[in-house]
């Protein structure tokens, strides 16, 4: 009998390995064939070239943004045009009273070119989250997200809601490093079995008690609103929003392979800088486009508001801050892409590039962020005394 158990175990241990191993060479051959076809080892806003995508078409109804009356009649500043040009911007604009004040592009861009703007899909998300709750596909933040993905209904992970997961509290074991190939990150980024990695992402720590940012979080959040409605994150972002809010142009959301078609949550939602700000808008109007209430008022004032007062700078799904004394919130992805909401001052400020400041990228406030910031309410302030 002990022979007979030391031999299962002994083969239990086997068969582990050979999961494991399996599990490796194929996100081995996902990373060897995307390193060879990109030809580097880093993300880019250029990746969709190169991976699967979801189609999002345009609206039937496309709104074209108006026109402000001194459109481009105030050049960027000196330090604005120095770091559009060190950190590759290649959109950059201001929108005034729901008019684009001022719009450059860079690098060949112009307005319908494509970029991806990583982590501003945590933003759509929550949006997308937050129509599931106006339409009764959950019951609201504090939905369990084990009651649609079993998972997550055990140990800790009971306890975890899709709240939890929109405010960067899950508790998930998950490293977000952008520069490690073999980390966790990168394997969601590269490889082809995006489902299977989150699911077997553990909880480690309670549930809704404390911010860390984790993209594993967002992933886990797309699914569970896949599972609650039936239906395409993808798909829901078309009808609830980019078909009503005008989007001028088609988006591409980037899936982990053309069989399974699951969207990146987390990030890669291909578009440009003038739809990305139609989502700035939405929010920073409580919800509302051209009459119609796209999403609840109270919830919009809900996630672009801290949820926990040891991190004031997280709501749920957006980043929030000062400048100036003037309150805004915004959403924010890798390499400096940027849509900025002042709704006191009713001014956005968009910006997608290249590149993101290397030395202080991994704090709550980087350095060209402020740059952005400041020189474009200095470029304001020639026109408008109250900003």
């Amino acid at each position: 009998m002990k022979k007979r158990t030391i031999i299962l175990f002994i083969c239990s241990i086997f068969i582990c390995l050979g999961i494991i191993f399996k599990s490796e060479t194929v996100y081995l051959y996902d990373l060897v064939k995307i390193i060879v076809k990109i030809k580097r080892t880093t993300a880019d806003i250029t990746d969709y070239k190169y991976f699967d995508n979801i189609t999002i078409p345009k609206s039937k109804n496309p709104q074209s943004w108006p026109i402000h009356d001194s459109y481009n009649n105030v050049n960027p500043t000196e330090k604005l045009d120095s770091i559009h040009s060190e950190l590759g911007t290649v959109a950059f604009l201001i929108i005034k009273n729901d008019s684009i004040w001022h719009e450059k592009y860079y690098e060949g861009y112009n307005e319908n070119s494509l970029s991806n703007s990583f982590s501003i899909s945590k933003s759509i998300v929550a949006a997308i989250m937050g129509r599931a709750i106006t339409e009764g596909y959950l019951s609201g933040l504090d939905q369990k997200v084990g009651d649609f993905i079993p998972e997550f209904s055990s140990g800790l992970a009971s306890n975890l809601t899709v709240g939890d997961l929109s405010s960067m509290s899950s508790g998930m074991k998950w490293t977000e490093d952008y520069k490690n190939i073999f980390g966790v990150t990168a394997r969601a980024y590269v490889g082809t079995g995006l489902e299977e990695l989150i699911k077997s992402r553990p909880i480690i720590s309670e549930p809704g008690k404390s911010f860390k940012y984790l993209s594993g979080d967002t992933q886990l959040l797309g699914m569970t609103i896949e599972k609650a409605t039936g239906r395409k994150i993808s798909d829901l972002v078309y009808e609830w929003f980019w078909n009503p809010m005008g989007a001028e142009n088609d988006a591409l959301w980037q899936v982990d392979n053309a069989k399974t078609n699951m969207e990146k949550a987390y990030c890669c939602f291909n578009s440009n800088a003038r739809d990305f700000a139609r989502f700035g808008k939405l929010f920073k109007d409580y919800g509302y486009w051209d009459g119609e209430t796209l999403l609840d008022s109270s919830f919009t004032r809900k996630v672009t508001s801290p949820r926990f007062k040891e991190s004031p700078h997280y709501g749920y799904g957006f980043w929030i801050g000062k400048y100036n004394s003037m309150d805004f919130f915004a959403m924010r992805g890798h390499l400096g892409q940027h849509v900025f909401v002042f709704p006191d001052q009713n001014i956005m400020i968009v910006r997608l590039g290249k590149r993101q400041d290397k030395k202080t990228e991994r704090e709550i406030y980087p350095k060209d962020q402020q740059v952005y910031l400041e020189e474009a309410f200095n470029m304001l302030k020639i026109y408008f005394d109250e900003v």
